[in-house]
């Protein structure tokens, strides 16, 4: 938190840079098993909440190195806010603390987006975005209040020690607040419209990050509800998340703006790690952890990617976008290699985090198993479809010659993909 706070108080985008190396380097060391101490009463510790963390502090920290013409103070400090919030709510051990900074990282993410958007838009994306949220949100603080009063405890941990007498209508408020922020397919237009008017480093931060708060929250409201004893309304709940994961895939293959496109798949993304975090099974939790991790790092790549043939285009069409291997085939290469880790392809962990949720999925009932399977191969089909339609084909009038690819944008690319290679570090996922 101090190299937070030195980070927003000064002004120098060089200094800021120095200071989330240092901060990504100590989340590494908060990862390790052993590391781990009594401090876990206070701050939440644990395996998941440390890859969170890491994963929230490198995406900051590229957010910035992808902008370094955004250099001004107001911006430099609002990331900085926003980083620290998420910071909290990820080690928070205190279920209202928790709720508090899961609702607070909201406020820089609307200041992002309403200040540095693109287009008057952005007012209604904001709109959207906080309506959803928030009002999903209030039941759910309704229901946390009445559970600290009858378990005596605000800590997460001895909250889940404690008997409660769970009624499937409060079920729905608590899995409602995470599951409108993953976003699950039905409540999930606020999270187009706010793509496609968020700047670069809130696009990078709204896939990247925050959407993994609701599937954190998913998994700290287990510990503290016991939500699996209701079986009827979690199945339900992941046939939902399963077939709006299709659905969401099948509208991606119907979009023109590249970001909405990348915006819909995060939608597909996010219905396997709601699937497998209420399913509540050992290879079920462990696989939602891979695929939050690997989601992060390859939507985050795909936004930068967007934004910087945006830049040589002038345009977030397709069709105008098109013949891009012709003039920049290093930034074509990057498009092949990461539409290749959005489908999953091996040695990556997103394909560890797709098998792994497949037995869990069967185990529960078949049916699921084929829409995953569908699910699968229709991500294939659109992350095919998304490369072949901005590199292939004629060159379009728009795209301008220059630059292949500047210092910044390779190390931003490339630093997206070193994480995903950890794959042969596989047994770190394990919860």
């Amino acid at each position: 938190m101090y190299g937070l706070l030195a980070f927003m108080f000064f002004s120098f985008w060089g200094s800021n840079i120095i200071g989330f190396s240092v901060l990504s380097m100590l989340a590494v060391i908060l990862m390790s098993q052993s590391f781990f101490s009594s401090f876990n009463m206070v701050f939440n510790l644990t395996s998941l909440s440390s890859f969170m963390l890491m994963l929230s502090i490198a995406l900051c920290f590229l957010s910035l190195i992808a902008t370094p013409g955004s250099k001004s103070y107001s911006y430099q400090c609002t990331v900085g806010l926003l980083a620290g919030f998420l910071v909290l709510a990820f080690s928070s051990s205190n279920v209202i603390n928790f709720y508090v900074w899961f609702e607070a990282s909201l406020i820089p993410t609307l200041i992002l987006i309403i200040c540095w958007g693109y287009q008057p838009e952005r007012l209604q994306a904001g709109t959207y975005m906080m309506l959803y949220t928030v009002g999903a949100s209030l039941p759910l603080l309704i229901v946390i209040i009445w559970r600290c009063l009858e378990s005596g405890s605000m800590n997460i941990f001895l909250m889940g020690n404690s008997l409660s007498d769970f009624f499937g209508g409060a079920l729905i408020f608590v899995y409602g607040a995470f599951l409108v922020k993953l976003p699950m397919y039905g409540v999930h237009l606020w999270l187009p419209k706010a793509h496609v008017e968020a700047p670069l480093a809130g696009s990078m931060i709204l896939a990247g990050i925050l959407l993994k708060l609701g599937g954190f929250g998913l998994f700290q409201m287990n510990k503290c509800f016991s939500l699996i004893t209701n079986y009827q309304t979690s199945f339900l709940i992941v046939c939902v998340s399963l077939w709006g994961g299709l659905l969401a895939v099948l509208v991606c293959l119907r979009q023109v703006d590249v970001k909405s496109y990348v915006a819909y798949s995060s939608v597909g993304h996010m219905g396997l790690v709601s699937a497998g975090v209420i399913l509540d099974r050992t290879w079920g939790v462990s696989s939602a952890l891979v695929t939050m991790v690997a989601h992060g790092f390859a939507s985050s790549a795909l936004f930068s990617l967007a934004f910087f043939t945006y830049e040589k285009s002038h345009s977030r069409a397709m069709p105008y976008m098109k013949g891009m291997l012709k003039l920049y085939p290093i930034l074509s290469l990057w498009w092949f290699i990461f539409c290749c880790i959005n489908m999953a392809a091996p040695p990556t962990i997103n394909l560890l985090g797709e098998m792994m949720i497949i037995p869990s999925v069967w185990f529960s009932f078949w049916g699921l198993a084929v829409i995953m399977t569908i699910m699968v191969f229709m991500s294939a089909a659109y992350n095919m479809y998304l490369y072949s339609s901005i590199n292939h084909g004629d060159g379009s009038f728009y795209l301008t010659s220059g630059t292949n690819l500047t210092g910044h944008e390779m190390v931003t690319l490339l630093s997206h993909f070193m994480p995903l290679l950890i794959i042969f570090k596989s047994s770190m996922f394990l919860l």
